[in-house]
């Protein structure tokens, strides 16, 4: 007798070390064999073994398997729970989770540290800090908030859930720290942004005598990052190489330090690193492309990314989604369609990112059929994929297609988030849907999933100050729960000015100026205000502020894509090799303008500080005006029906505006000009989906 008790329990560890075999290394089919065996051996009841089944189907990806055993299961422990509580998290069904420790709850069963550990790690993905709140408070009253991996969960959960000071109070009270305690706080510090924090507990964490991982380099690097900090990142940088750490094959250290150069403009030290690795990884890859790009180095961005296609490593769909977006960013369009077409051929193309990435590129590369193509033929769509498209319709002035869009959504059962709210109230903002805005906007303010952000209520006071409804934009600012910030102002300002609300205009500047004293757009703004209502000597103390405080606008930059290459132009640019030409053809347009349409310039929007003689030459010289001149001069006006596309960093002036629409008359040509606010397509003479509002001039 003895000896067959001992056969059946040897046979039991058999079968239970097999099944742990199984999860670790995923083997299903294995797995399934053993739970064959179990239930012919006639422990189908038996109560580890069932609690190893239940982690193995969930480690596996078979959480269905797992339910089923554990629903036939006679007795269970906190170890059943637990397990089949981790399998739903591993498989991304956090909420089953949660309601698995409800249902628990109702059991004699008591939760222990790991159920605990999970559970707040599921309000985590699920940004339910409220609930993660309750289980802390449980954690609490029952001792376990003092145990370290409840405690590192705890402080992982509020770092995720955007609540940083709890998390801060949950550190600061732990009563032992390892170094996943450190790491969750550095790490928390980052996503609240909150770079300076991050990089003191770095250093505490050093002076405590705790070694950093992998883990904790990546993420102070991040936060050099965020802040500029060269120095800081560069002592790091020493101390990896100083200490032997294999920074240099560890790969995300070594994308870190690279993206950290890049940030601190320091492309030869990126470039540096970047050469040291002997395996490169997409994601160094993917740092160096992108930082060349966003600091305008195109040629060595593409030039990098053609290696990158040429080596044995497969870009990624973060890598592919990056590179289509420079090129969304700069309009490149014959770039983008080749990027498209390369997606075809590679695996994480297919990714949900990357198609919205090219839904997104076409739209703001002013293509507006290829995107809605591309999103008709999407297999999956997600909320951003939605959001993507009503936010172009919006930009293209195209208001009641982007409602009709949000509406077909939501007869998809994809409900809108923030995001969307905001794009649907751009675009009725762009084109006066005043009904339609404020029904939207009712929405979002009683969709309890959802907090009103200042940036709606912007938009509100957009859409109402573009219609001349100036009382109501003010008083929505005045009653709204929100602190308004400089955008919503800046808003109510420059409907002021459009519908020469002179009182209001300078109420509203001087309150600019006291909350935003150093950014010369809101002097710009107010300035203008003064100088349409005549007041010559208020318009003249705004200008001496701006030169006191050697306060300087943003450079206007245009850009046009000739044959493949992209040409920049700078207002009052004379370094194009073509420049001659260009304005030959200028000159040229002018006269025919003037001769058949009776164009003049207009001259509120050239600089107050030239001589009259030269601010018609002042105008000639601003930059989109330029790059129409070398898309001229460059492929002719001959052709009929041609679209020319031309993109500006600031918002279009209106002498240009003017300029573009009687060229596109008399050449019968399309042009469509995307400036910082949006879309602008001339044709005929005409401005299709224009209204109010969108074309500002200035002076300064």
């Amino acid at each position: 007798m003895k000896k067959f008790s001992f056969s059946v329990l040897s046979e039991r560890q058999r079968l239970a070390e097999l099944l742990r075999c199984c999860s670790k290394k995923w083997l299903l089919n294995q797995g399934l064999q053993v739970h064959g065996a179990v239930v012919k051996g006639g422990l189908g009841f038996d109560l580890m073994l069932n609690n190893d089944l239940i982690d193995m189907y969930g480690k596996c990806g078979r959480v269905n398997a797992a339910c089923a055993v554990f629903d036939r299961m006679l007795e269970r422990n906190v170890v059943s729970w637990t397990a089949l509580m981790c399998g739903h998290i591993q498989n991304d069904n956090a909420e089953e989770s949660l309601f698995l420790l409800s249902q628990m709850g109702l059991s004699d069963v008591k939760p222990n540290q790991f159920t605990f550990s999970m559970n707040l790690k599921a309000c985590s993905m699920l940004n339910l800090s409220d609930t993660g709140m309750q289980i802390h408070d449980t954690c609490v009253k029952t001792g376990f908030d003092m145990v370290i991996v409840v405690g590192n969960s705890i402080v992982d959960m509020y770092s995720k859930c955007g609540r940083i000071n709890e998390a801060a109070r949950m550190f600061d009270v732990m009563p032992v720290r390892n170094l996943i305690s450190w790491n969750s706080m550095i790490a928390g510090y980052n996503i609240a942004g909150l770079g300076k924090k991050a990089v003191v507990l770095f250093q505490k964490m050093l002076e405590n005598e705790q070694a950093p991982d992998e883990f904790t380099f990546t993420s102070i690097l991040k936060a050099c990052s965020g802040l500029g900090a060269i120095k800081e990142g560069s002592q790091i940088h020493a101390f990896l190489a100083t200490s032997g750490f294999p920074y240099l094959i560890t790969t995300s250290i070594a994308g870190a330090l690279i993206d950290h150069y890049v940030k601190c403009g320091k492309l030869c030290e990126a470039r540096r690193v970047f050469g040291q690795i002997e395996q490169k990884h997409v994601i160094s890859w993917s740092a160096l492309i992108l930082g060349n790009a966003q600091e305008g180095n195109l040629a060595e961005a593409m030039d990098l990314f053609k290696q990158l296609r040429g080596s044995d490593i497969q870009p990624d769909g973060f890598a592919l989604s990056s590179m289509i977006g420079v090129f969304a960013d700069f309009a490149l369009v014959e770039q983008g369609k080749q990027m498209h077409a390369y997606t075809i051929k590679v695996p994480s193309g297919l990714e949900i990112s990357v198609c919205n990435s090219i839904v997104d590129m076409y739209l703001k590369c002013g293509m507006m059929g290829e995107a809605e193509r591309f999103f008709a033929e999407m297999a999956m769509r997600d909320v951003f994929s939605w959001t993507i498209m009503i936010n172009g319709y919006g930009k293209h002035g195209l208001g009641k297609e982007a409602v009709f869009l949000i509406n077909k959504m939501q007869s998809n059962n994809i409900e809108p988030d923030d995001v969307t709210y905001l794009a649907v109230l751009l675009a009725c903002s762009h084109s006066g849907l005043i009904e339609e805005g404020q029904e939207y906007f009712s929405r979002l303010c009683s969709d309890h999933r959802i907090k009103a952000r200042v940036e709606h209520y912007a938009c509100m006071v957009d859409l109402l100050g573009r219609a001349g409804r100036l009382k109501e934009a003010k008083d929505i600012i005045d009653c709204m729960p929100l602190k308004p910030n400089i955008g919503i102002w800046q808003a109510l300002l420059s409907a002021c000015r459009i519908h020469a609300d002179v009182e209001l205009g300078i109420e509203v500047g001087e309150i600019l100026l006291r909350l935003d004293g150093d950014n010369p757009v809101n002097y710009v703004m107010l300035s203008n205000i003064y100088a349409d209502a005549g007041y010559w000597n208020e318009c003249e103390r705004v200008r001496e502020l701006v030169k006191t405080k050697r306060l300087k606008k943003e450079a206007g930059r245009s850009w046009v894509e000739i044959d493949k290459e992209v040409h920049f132009f700078y207002g009052g640019d004379d370094t194009h090799p073509l420049i001659e030409k260009i304005h030959e053809v200028l000159k040229e347009m002018e006269k025919k303008m003037k001769e058949e349409m009776g164009y003049v310039y207009g001259m509120k929007y050239a600089l107050r500080d030239v001589e009259e003689e030269s601010k018609e030459e002042s105008l000639r010289f601003h930059s989109e005006k330029l790059a129409i001149g070398l898309a001229l001069v460059c492929g002719g006006w001959e052709k009929s029906g041609r679209v020319i596309r031309v993109f500006k960093n600031l918002r279009i002036c209106g002498d240009c505006h003017q300029f573009i629409k009687g060229l596109s008359k008399i050449l019968q040509l399309v042009f469509l000009v995307r400036d910082a606010n949006r879309f602008h397509r001339f044709e005929n003479g005409c401005v299709l989906a224009e209204i109010i509002g969108d074309i500002v001039g200035s002076r300064i």
